[in-house]
């Protein structure tokens, strides 16, 4: 396995992380977007207002092959200790380790921020990150039936939950 580094996201590399999103965008149902973001879009969903979210950039050196985030679950106090995780990597790049390694980090993370539970939702047709996601802890703790549309399909979302003890 290559020698990878995951470091908090700069400015920089914003174009980097929108080329990856772009592409699951166009060719994926992995995010219920439908139109490409444009540069101000992609930093509102990547960069957080406050300190206690991040997002994370996979290199390869100086290539960004990945990025993942810890943002917001709900935007009420009462949700301040859940956390979303979204992760997604350059197309060629599955495969290779990159996102268990990507899920030690941000655990690490959330658990030194005081986060209580991680949680992801995931389109059912994507199998590759549902066995990805439960094989680093996570449960399945819902399943949403036909609430998105893409491609010309319905498509259900998995919840899935990860208490951190």
């Amino acid at each position: 396995m290559m020698q990878y580094i995951i470091e908090k996201m700069k400015e920089d590399q914003l174009d980097a992380v929108l080329q990856i999103y772009t592409h699951y965008i166009l060719n994926t149902t992995a995010t219920f977007h439908e139109e490409v973001l444009t540069r101000d879009e992609m930093r509102e969903l990547v960069f957080f207002p406050d300190s206690h979210h991040q997002t994370f950039v996979v290199l390869d050196g100086d290539e960004v092959c990945g990025y993942a985030y810890i943002a917001p679950h709900k935007k009420r106090e009462a949700y301040d200790a859940t956390a979303e995780v979204t992760i997604y990597l350059k197309p060629g790049e599955e495969g290779k380790g990159i996102g268990s390694l990507v899920f030690r980090q941000l655990e690490e993370y959330a658990r030194h921020h005081d986060f209580h539970v991680l949680i992801a939702t995931i389109c059912s047709q994507n199998e590759a990150s549902l066995r990805l996601f439960e094989r680093n802890g996570f449960e399945r703790c819902a399943h949403y039936k036909e609430v998105g549309r893409k491609f010309g399909q319905w498509l259900d979302i998995i919840a899935c939950q990860k208490i951190l003890r």
